[in-house]
């Protein structure tokens, strides 16, 4: 990134002030030399081990904002172990309130750079020249990032061949006609749409950028098949990009999550699940015979089939595994219609969470009959498949939870499941489990 030599030993000093300053201040009393010293190894080792410090001319303050997290993380459970290592009496409760401060004071100081930052390149610092040869739908695209003044580009215009259709915008001339332009105006990148020249013209460009010092991108040929969720990935020298890409494919997203599943379903199942399940049980003796607990072949993290857990709110039937329940359904008892209503029903899901079948937050399963019908009529609804059912999902938060009325309300569940999916954050979680609760409490007009 042009002019960013300095901006990453810039950013660790100042990680570093502002972490032995608060320390100091807020802890004198353990902030020892040996603990000195050895945080600040800590925070530098773990840096580099996180790969943390990297520069990104299009990262913003969101951008990366696990890394920063999982940082973070990592460090503190470093410190306490530093000082348990050295032997210091501390207050844990105080030593929490202490990071907690640490922690808002690094997410200001972050948040605070990306300001100034964007600043900075309104007035024309940190800039890049750039050019963009070809003229397909990529164009308006890269025309309305370009002029974006966050990035820091200077969009000079555009090149194409006297062939193609000429598109609206900053035209600069025909192709024979870029190669002293980007000399004269010494531009910094060339952006170059592959499907709009041939082989022998594409070398061309690749050998003066090289003999130039201008660094060549190529765009690649553009078949309205690509998304957001997509991520390039290389097989030894073969570019590959693969369309389907999720977050929750990360490993510090599948081991977070797990751990945050066995955790979560553990707390619940002995403070919770070991006195509801015999109360529940007993008033069920009183108003329909059957099992406590209902289970049903559902499909779950790539359509593999496991017994999905709930308790039975419904007097025992031939249709339970073939019709969803409906408003007013006769089959439902009293206890049950409760049970239905605060969605207590579905807590002995915590023990598929805590199997590893499920976890507390995704797609919800269907039934297997449902799953064979939508999979043939819904577009794109198999591609929920490809995460772990959850006991609540984003869908079901959003009001597109119960029994399916219209297709669209299939179509919407599919679609809010896929943009869970694809734009997964731990925070998400977090936020879907809150409004979980909070419906609860509340009620939904879908919970019967």
């Amino acid at each position: 990134m042009k002019g960013s030599y300095f901006i990453i030993p810039l950013s660790v000093v100042i990680h570093l002030v502002i972490i032995n300053l608060s320390l100091y201040v807020l802890t004198p009393e353990t902030y020892t030399e040996t603990v000195a010293i050895s945080i600040n190894i800590s925070w530098l080792l773990i840096g580099i081990g996180l790969n943390f410090y990297s520069i990104d001319r299009k990262e913003k303050f969101r951008h990366k904002f696990h890394k920063f997290l999982r940082h973070f993380f990592v460090f503190v459970l470093s410190y306490f172990s530093v000082l348990a290592f050295v032997r210091i009496d501390f207050d844990p409760q105080r030593q929490i309130l202490v990071l907690s401060t640490l922690l808002v004071l690094l997410l200001f100081y972050r948040w605070a750079f990306f300001e100034f930052r964007k600043f900075y390149r309104q007035g024309g610092g940190n800039s890049l020249k750039v050019v963009i040869l070809g003229n397909d739908r990529n164009l308006i695209r890269l025309e309305r990032i370009f002029n974006d003044p966050d990035y820091g580009y200077r969009y000079l215009g555009y090149f194409q061949s006297k062939k193609a259709k000429h598109i609206t915008g900053k035209y600069l001339g025909d192709f024979e006609d870029c190669f002293r332009f980007i000399t004269d105006q010494e531009v910094d990148e060339i952006y170059c749409s592959v499907s709009q020249f041939t082989k022998s013209e594409l070398l061309r460009i690749r050998a003066f950028s090289d003999n130039h010092l201008t660094k060549l991108k190529l765009i690649p040929d553009n078949k309205d098949i690509y998304s957001s969720s997509m991520e390039f990935e290389i097989f030894e020298n073969l570019p590959i990009l693969n369309l389907r890409k999720s977050p929750l494919d990360k490993n510090y997203a599948k081991y977070s999550k797990r751990i945050f599943d066995i955790g979560f379903s553990s707390l619940v199942i002995l403070l919770i699940l070991s006195w509801l399940i015999p109360l529940i049980f007993v008033l069920n003796l009183f108003e329909s015979k059957g099992p406590v607990i209902f289970r049903q072949l559902r499909h779950g993290k790539d359509k593999k089939i496991f017994w999905c857990y709930k308790f039975r709110s419904m007097a025992v039937n031939p249709e339970a595994n073939s019709r969803m329940c409906t408003r007013n359904d006769l089959r439902v008892t009293k206890i049950g219609k409760f049970l239905r209503k605060t969605s207590i029903d579905e807590l002995p899901q915590f023990i598929n969470v805590f199997l590893g079948d499920m976890s507390v937050v995704g797609p919800r399963p269907h039934m297997e009959l449902h799953t064979m019908e939508y999979e043939n009529n819904v577009d794109k609804y198999l591609v929920r498949h490809f995460a772990k059912p959850g006991i609540t999902g984003l869908a079901q938060v959003r009001g597109y939870r119960g029994e399916i009325i219209r297709k669209s309300d299939i179509i919407n569940r599919t679609r809010m499941d896929i943009f869970y999916l694809e734009k997964w954050t731990a925070l998400l979680d977090l936020k879907i489990i809150y409004q979980t609760i909070y419906n609860c409490f509340y009620g939904e007009e879908k919970a019967y």
